[in-house]
C-alpha cells in the first residue's frame, strides 16, 4: 500500500463530521450497525487515493477498522474487485501469510456508492529497507507460494495454464494502448520474451505487486501483506522476479529506501526457502521489466495529455528506457 494522501476526517463548525470522499458515513453506519460491527457515528480517514482502491481508517469511539472500496468514477469491475480481495485475504488467515483479518464484505453498492469490505486495522509502517527486512519478505512470499491454493479453498481463483503467455500478451496489448513516442528496445525485450516462454513449475497463489511498499512493517517483522488486488494463481517466479527489481529500482517502490541485500543473495535465498528452481530466472526478470516499463510508459502518456494530478509524473517517463535496458540484458 502505497500512502499518497491522507485526509483527516475533522468536524464542521456544527460539529458534524465531514464525509470523506467516496464515503457516505451515515449510511455506513448504519450497514456496520446491523451487522453487529459498530456503534454509534463513525469517523474516517482516507489513507490511500489517487487511481487505486480507496482505502479508509474507520472509528465509532471505541472500536478501528479499514474500509476498503474501488476508486471514484467509472472503472472496471475485474480490476478492481473488492469480493476477490476479500477472498484471498480470508483464505490466508491462519497461514503463515500474515495478513488482516476480514470481517466483512458488501456487495450492495447502495450503501456507499460502490462494494466494500471491512479489516482489521494493523498497527504499521514501510521503513527503509535493511538486509534482515528483505530476508524476512522473501520468507513471506515463499510462505505464500508454498500454500496449496486447493488446501484454502482457491484451486478455482485463477488458470494457471498459459500465464506466462498471457502476461506477456497482455501487458504488450498495454504498451500498444499508450504509445505516443518511440522507446529504444522496448519491441525487441516484447519479441525475446514471447518467442522464449519457459515452462511454468507448480502454480502457486501469486500476489501479482509483491514489494515492501505493499506491507506494514513493525517491530522489524512484517505484520501484514497488503492490495492483493491483482492476486490470481499463477507462476510464483512472476512475483519473485518483480520483487528484485522493485528493490534495484526504489524510485517505484516508495517503501524500498535502505540498504537492500543483491537481488542474487535474494534469490538465492528465495530458492532455499521454496525449493523453486531459478536456472530462467533472468527471463522473469525481464518480463518484471517490460511491466514495468509499460506502466511507467502508460503513466508518461496520460502526463502528457495532462491527465495525472499530484507531483512527481513529470520524470516518470525517464525511467523507462533504462528499464527496458535492463531487461534486455536478461532475455
Amino acid at each position: 500500500m502505497t500512502v499518497s494522501t491522507h485526509i483527516p476526517s475533522g468536524r464542521y463548525a456544527d460539529g458534524v463530521t465531514p464525509d470523506p470522499p467516496g464515503l457516505d458515513l451515515t449510511r455506513l453506519a448504519e450497514h456496520l450497525q446491523r451487522e453487529g460491527l459498530t456503534e454509534g457515528p463513525l469517523t474516517a480517514e482516507l489513507i490511500v487515493g489517487g487511481k487505486s482502491n480507496l482505502t479508509y481508517v474507520v472509528r465509532d469511539g471505541t472500536r478501528t477498522y479499514v474500509v476498503r472500496r474501488p476508486p471514484l468514477g467509472h472503472v472496471l469491475a475485474t480490476a478492481h474487485d473488492m469480493g476477490r480481495e476479500h477472498r484471498v485475504m480470508s483464505a490466508l488467515q491462519d497461514t503463515g501469510v500474515p495478513v488482516p483479518r476480514t470481517y466483512h464484505l458488501c456487495r450492495d453498492p447502495e450503501v456507499v456508492g460502490a462494494p466494500f469490505y471491512v479489516m482489521e486495522h494493523v498497527e504499521g509502517g514501510q521503513p527503509p529497507l535493511t538486509p534482515d527486512l528483505a530476508h524476512g519478505l522473501v520468507d513471506v512470499l515463499a510462505a505464500l507460494h508454498s500454500i496449496t491454493p486447493e488446501r484454502v479453498g482457491l484451486g478455482d481463483f485463477g488458470r494457471p495454464d498459459g500465464f506466462l503467455e498471457r502476461q506477456v500478451a497482455r501487458w504488450k496489448r498495454q504498451l500498444d494502448a499508450s504509445r505516443s513516442r518511440e522507446v529504444p528496445g522496448i519491441d525487441d525485450l516484447y519479441e525475446r520474451l514471447a518467442r522464449d516462454v519457459p515452462v511454468s513449475g507448480s502454480p502457486a497463489i501469486v500476489h501479482g505487486d509483491f514489494k515492501l511498499g505493499n506491507t506494514l512493517i513493525a517491530g522489524g517483522e512484517v505484520r501484514a501483506v497488503l492490495d492483493w488486488e491483482m492476486s490470481t494463481l499463477g507462476d510464483p517466479l512472476t512475483d519473485l522476479a518483480l520483487f528484485l527489481l522493485y528493490g534495484e529500482v526504489s524510485s517505484l517502490d516508495r517503501g524500498a529506501a535502505g540498504e537492500a541485500p543483491p537481488g542474487s543473495e535474494l534469490a538465492a535465498h528465495y530458492g532455499e526457502a521454496s525449493g523453486r528452481d531459478l536456472s530462467r530466472l533472468g527471463w522473469y526478470v525481464g518480463l518484471a521489466c517490460f511491466k514495468l516499463a509499460v506502466i511507467a510508459e502508460g503513466i508518461h502518456f496520460r502526463y502528457t495529455k495532462g491527465l495525472t494530478v499530484g507531483e512527481g509524473f513529470a520524470e516518470v517517463g525517464d525511467q523507462v528506457a533504462p528499464i527496458v535496458a535492463r531487461g534486455l540484458m536478461e532475455v
